[in-house]
C-alpha cells in the first residue's frame, strides 16, 4: 500500500503535467501561447506583454474612511467576483476573493470596548494579503501556491490536489475551497478568465491577468479612489505616498507574515 507521502508525490507530478492555458493565465498573467502545451508556470514568471505593469513589490492601501455605504463595498466585491468568475453557492459554501467583516475580526490585535462606534460596528474589506513571508506557500506540498518575484502570491489550480494545507496555513482566511463544481453557480461568466473546478482552492491574485494588460486590479478601479495600488519599493508610487501621509495598520502584524495590504484608519 502506498504511503500518503507517495500519494502526494504522484498527485503533485500529475497536476504538474496537466498545466494548461488556464493555469498559465491564472499564475503568471501571460498568454499561454508563449509556452508549449503541458508546460506549468515557472516561479516568478513574467509576461512579455508590451503594456504590462511591473513592480518590485506590489502592495495595496485601503482607505477605510472613503467607504461610506454598503453599496460601495458591494460594488467593489461584485467587480472582483465578476472578473474572476467567483461562484455564488447557496448554503454554507462560501467561495470568496474579497469580502467584508467587522473590526474585531479584521484587526483582533487592535481592539478595545471603548473604540468609536464606526470602528467597532463598521465593515472593512478583506482579501489575500500577499504576504512577504506567506505561510500558505511553505505548507503547499505541490507548489500549487507560490510567490512571484513581484510579491504576488498566486494559485495554479492544475497543481492543486485539494489537500487544503494552504487554507490551514493562512491566518487570514483568504482562501476558499470548491466543494462543488463552481461553474453552474456563475451567472454572468467572464469568458476572458478561466473557471476553476471542484476540489481546488482559489483566492485573490491581485489581478495578475489585468496587470499583464496594463490595467489596475478590478477592485481598485471599482473603489473610486478608496483603494490604492502600486510598487511598495518605489518611493514615488501612490502606495508609498499614501503610507507616508497617513497612519496605517495591517492585519495580525505580530505573526510576522508581513502583509502587503495596508489600511488607513
Amino acid at each position: 500500500m502506498k504511503s500518503r507521502r507517495d500519494f502526494l508525490k504522484i498527485a503533485g507530478l500529475s497536476a504538474f503535467a496537466l498545466g494548461t492555458a488556464s493555469a498559465l493565465t491564472l499564475a503568471t498573467g501571460s498568454k499561454a501561447s508563449a509556452l508549449p502545451a503541458g508546460t506549468a508556470p515557472a516561479k516568478g514568471s513574467y509576461t512579455n506583454e508590451p503594456d504590462a505593469l511591473h513592480a518590485k513589490r506590489w502592495a495595496m492601501v485601503i482607505d477605510t474612511r472613503k467607504f461610506t455605504s454598503p453599496e460601495h463595498f458591494q460594488r467593489v466585491i461584485d467587480a472582483c467576483h465578476h472578473a474572476h468568475n467567483v461562484p455564488t453557492i447557496p448554503g454554507n459554501q462560501d467561495v470568496k476573493w474579497i469580502w467584508t467583516d467587522k473590526y474585531a475580526h479584521v484587526f483582533p490585535d487592535d481592539v478595545n470596548a471603548y473604540m468609536p462606534e464606526k470602528f467597532l460596528h463598521g465593515d472593512f474589506l478583506l482579501l489575500c494579503n500577499h504576504c512577504e513571508n506567506p505561510p500558505c506557500v511553505r505548507v503547499c506540498p505541490t507548489a500549487a501556491t507560490f510567490k512571484r518575484e513581484d510579491g504576488i502570491v498566486v494559485m495554479d489550480p492544475h497543481r492543486c490536489i485539494g489537500c487544503r494545507f494552504c487554507m490551514a496555513g493562512c491566518p487570514f482566511g483568504a482562501r476558499s475551497f470548491n466543494f462543488r463544481d463552481p461553474q453552474p453557480y456563475v451567472k454572468d461568466v467572464n469568458p476572458e478568465f478561466p473557471m476553476r473546478t471542484r476540489g481546488v482552492v482559489e483566492k485573490c491574485t491581485f489581478c495578475t491577468e489585468r496587470l499583464a494588460q496594463g490595467k489596475l486590479p478590478a477592485c481598485v478601479e471599482a473603489s473610486e479612489g478608496a483603494m490604492i495600488f502600486g510598487d511598495l519599493n518605489d518611493p514615488g508610487s501612490p502606495v508609498r505616498q499614501a503610507l507616508s501621509e497617513n497612519f496605517t495598520i495591517r492585519r495580525k502584524p505580530t505573526l510576522g507574515t508581513q502583509p502587503g495590504v495596508y489600511y488607513i484608519i
